[in-house]
């Protein structure tokens, strides 16, 4: 049985640092070569970070992000990494347009190109706006094993280039992935790759992109299935990582080139003596992937922090109100960047009560981050006098004074403003654009308020298990949720109980019910009507939002775009 050390380098790329990333990879294949890898599989797009969205249609950024690759592959020589195989994705560009390509590298030249040959054009996905689609598949002869390659979305194609390569006979099947996180993503991600290992008839290498890009984050997770649909390895979640793994190949019947499901397979041999014998490594463990409230905590702990670095900022502030939202987003942003990044500010009015005034000074004390005062009484004061503001327009003009104060901190200090806001709020408008919809990004909006009082619990708890302060007040989670606009003011003033509230939201939003599945599932129609209602009126308000981390299923943004000027409306 031939015997091979592959490794998948789970990395951190960011889009358009062509130099940053390519030194990122030689980084990581040296460490592969130190390993002892005969091969080595990088993430889709891994060269020029991703998603690229438009920055696919210029091309000067296409022919930079080729010539990047060519001379990557001398780079890689010149590093003594030459031996080693290296998988890399890549933008490229052709006389048909641009490409979401993958390059193998080897004794510093690009051996093969493949084209991505099925572009995903649903949720966050637009591909078809940007690429074109390939129609041949580069097998690679190393040492005599034939190795075949799919990207990303080209392994969740029923009889696609997976078959193709089982047909051809390749020995090994390597997927290049940037497949974004969201909850319970594993239920599928693993079952199919077990599948098409199985489809294959031969191991497949599963590299998966880590980190944040803008709303997106990536979780890893790279993973190794092999020819029978059993999971070989399995890389730790949300970090960067080298995964380096024995493979015993039994030798197969290679095919000859030609068509093969309708694909078109070329072969490039690199090598044709044997693969020398050597010492076998321990297989690394199998790790199993984190639980719900874990793994959601670490992508937003994750797309936090990248957003925030890799847009060249070193702090953050917002709003310490003393309630469960801005507690929330404080405890993940010191977990994202540190007690000494993180810049609290406490605005009372004089609606504001004892008890939030506290608790916000208590979080602070928890956390160990920075914290003022400064009261907005008086700049209100001047708002509601000189325009006799009343009723909605007084309540609104607190909020956007707090909202001028944080970016008027920004601009003195240079933190970037964090938006507290959840999925909730954000759904059925319950919020004061320009007030507490401010900001630059926004690490909650896409977490239901319900799943807040449980992710805050959690931290809570997490913390208790390591003998730690829980970051988190407990009043600031048992109390009444309230923006304090008003005297002896609460949510449920304005909208329904938030477990009623999330469970319609989860059916209409993430599930996209009308109003006759709405009142199937026994939601009172008064309920329907007020939420239906609520939520298509947002729609403008969160055009206006700031981006923030996607985890579900159906984020606001890439993956539901409704027109602002809507006349429909789903009635009984």
């Amino acid at each position: 049985m031939p015997q091979l050390r592959i490794a998948m380098a789970q990395i951190n790329s960011t889009v358009g640092d062509l130099d940053g990333n390519a030194a990122l990879t030689v980084e990581w294949t040296r460490k592969a070569a130190e390993a002892g890898a005969h091969v080595v599989v990088f993430p889709e797009m891994s060269v020029t970070g991703y998603p690229v969205e438009d920055l696919a249609q210029r091309r000067t950024f296409a022919l930079a992000a080729r010539q990047a690759v060519d001379d990557l592959a001398r780079r890689l020589d010149d590093a003594g990494c030459g031996e080693v195989l290296t998988y890399v994705g890549y933008l490229d560009r052709d006389e048909a347009g641009p490409r979401n390509a993958a390059a193998a590298l080897y004794r510093g030249e690009v051996v093969a190109r493949q084209y991505k040959h099925h572009l995903p054009n649903y949720g966050v996905f637009d591909e078809r706006r940007n690429f074109k689609a390939g129609w041949t598949l580069d097998v690679v002869r190393l040492h005599g094993l034939d190795i075949g390659m799919v990207i990303c979305e080209d392994i969740w194609q029923d009889g696609g280039p997976v078959s193709a390569l089982g047909e051809a006979g390749v020995d090994l099947v390597v997927a290049p992935n940037a497949s974004p996180f969201e909850r319970a993503k594993d239920d599928i991600r693993l079952p199919l790759i077990a599948r098409r290992a199985a489809e294959a008839g031969a191991p497949l290498v599963y590299t998966n992109l880590v980190g944040g890009q803008d709303d997106l984050v990536f979780d890893g997770d790279s993973m190794v299935a092999g020819a029978n649909g059993e999971l070989l390895a399995r890389a730790p979640q949300f970090v960067e990582h080298l995964l380096v793994l024995d493979l015993d190949l039994p030798e197969r019947e290679h095919r000859p080139e030609g068509e093969y499901v309708g694909l078109e397979v070329r072969r490039r041999v690199l090598g044709a003596e044997p693969l020398p014998r050597y010492q076998p490594r321990a297989a690394p463990p199998v790790r199993e992937p984190l639980s719900d409230e874990a793994e959601v905590w670490s992508a937003l702990v994750v797309g936090l922090r990248d957003y925030v670095h890799k847009n060249g900022f070193r702090s953050v502030t917002f709003g310490f109100s003393g309630g469960i939202d801005s507690a929330l987003v404080a405890a993940l942003a010191v977990d994202a960047l540190g007690p000494d990044s993180v810049y609290g500010v406490s605005m009372p009015s004089k609606y504001s009560s004892p008890h939030s005034r506290a608790d916000a000074a208590e979080l602070a004390q928890r956390l160990g981050c920075h914290y003022r005062v400064e009261p907005v009484e008086d700049m209100i004061k001047v708002y509601v006098d000189q325009l006799k503001l009343t009723g909605l327009a007084e309540e609104n003009i607190q909020a956007r004074t707090r909202g001028m104060l944080l970016m008027a901190l920004s601009n003195a200090e240079g933190h970037l403003v964090l938006a507290t806001g959840n999925k909730t709020e954000l759904a059925v408008g319950y919020s004061t654009i320009y007030g507490d919809a401010v900001g630059g990004f926004a690490p909650i909006k896409d977490v239901f308020k319900t799943h807040v009082w449980e992710l805050a619990r959690w931290r809570n708890a997490e913390a208790e298990k390591r003998g730690e302060t829980p970051p988190i007040p407990e009043n600031s989670i048992s109390k009444p949720p309230s923006a304090e606009l008003r005297p002896d003011q609460l949510d449920t003033d304005s909208l329904p109980d938030y477990a009623l509230l999330d469970d319609v939201l989860d059916d209409y939003v993430e599930g996209d019910r009308g109003y006759a599945d709405l009142a199937a599932a026994g939601f009172a129609p008064d309920v329907i009507d007020q939420v239906v209602r609520m939520t298509d009126k947002a729609e403008y308000k969160r055009r206006q939002y700031p981006p923030g981390t996607k985890i579900t299923f159906k984020a606001f943004g890439r993956d539901r775009r409704l027109p602002m000027t809507n006349a429909w409306r789903e009635g009984r």
